[in-house]
């Protein structure tokens, strides 16, 4: 198994853990973003310790992707061990735990999000060729702390996890001042969320099944009487569909906002656009298709 190490305390006590359970069958990485000039000598770090645990480490770098800075961040980092995981290992296991659920919950919350947004993030999901494991949802940040500081490790400290900028930091801070928000049962809704999630999903593919008809680069959707976020799932689908052509091919996700408003055009039996497709309501069937390329004047 492959381990995603920073430094911090929750990758250490993640190192700690899991050579000691699987002890000469775990390698580790530290990806250096090349953000801050400590970054180097805290991957050395990361590297020092693995020594003495016998455990093989890897630094990682790579170009940063323009746009937002911590989703670039997070980009890179899971290419990078994507790319190194290849030939290496059949797992890559991060050390994301209950306080990380509970702030992204608030964050996605704050913006407005659907239950898919508020869904804990899952235990396993595909990275490249491998699969990305998260053992530690369950455990408290404070669990883990403990756990470095038993070792006599001092863990890395990253100023951006102090700073306000950060929507993150932000939610960190709130979480830590209000005992009206128990980490532990936003995490808990979080993971109720979750299977509601799963559920959804579940029956808007059995829907899919006996409601659309794929016509070549073109789809025809009977999603009469549906509740309204299956109708939503199936029409984020059939525009994904017609975007991809007949290639299931991975594409940026389409804007809440904006598919809200197709759905909405939809049921009162208009026309819209989305991303480059056309979709129109003929009686009850929604039908899909590349949008008519616009004339430059």
């Amino acid at each position: 198994m492959g381990l995603a190490v920073s430094g911090g305390p929750d990758s250490l006590a993640l190192l700690l853990l899991a050579s000691a359970a699987f002890p000469e069958q775990v390698i580790a990485a530290t990806v250096d973003h090349g953000l801050r000039p400590e970054a180097a000598e805290e991957a050395r770090f990361v590297g020092e310790i693995c020594k003495t645990l016998g455990v093989p480490h890897h630094i990682l770098t790579g170009a940063l992707p323009a746009g937002n800075l911590q989703e670039s961040a997070r980009a890179l980092r899971y290419a990078l061990l994507a790319e190194w995981a290849k030939g290496r290992v059949a797992w890559v296991a991060t050390a994301h735990q209950r306080e990380d659920v509970a702030e992204t919950f608030l964050m996605r919350a704050r913006r407005g999000a659907g239950v898919g947004g508020l869904a804990a993030m899952r235990a396993t999901r595909p990275l490249g060729g491998v699969t990305l494991v998260r053992p530690l949802l369950d455990w408290s940040r404070a669990e883990l702390e403990a756990i470095v500081a038993a070792s006599g490790i001092a863990a890395v400290q990253d100023p951006s996890n102090r700073d306000p900028r950060f929507d993150r930091v932000r939610m960190r801070r709130l979480l830590a001042e209000s005992s009206e928000l128990p980490a532990d049962r936003l995490a808990l809704a979080a993971r109720n969320l979750r299977h509601a999630e799963e559920a959804l999903a579940w029956a808007a593919e059995r829907e899919w099944q006996a409601r659309s008809r794929p016509d070549g680069l073109s789809v025809r959707l009977d999603a009469g009487g549906l509740p309204y976020e299956l109708q939503r799932r199936l029409v984020e689908r059939a525009v994904d569909r017609v975007r991809a052509g007949d290639e299931e091919a991975p594409l940026d996700k389409l804007r809440g906002e904006s598919l809200d408003r197709l759905v909405a055009t939809l049921l009162s039996g208009g026309t819209g656009t989305i991303a480059g497709v056309k979709a129109s309501a003929k009686h009850a069937e929604w039908r899909f298709s590349a949008a008519p390329a616009r004339r430059s004047h």
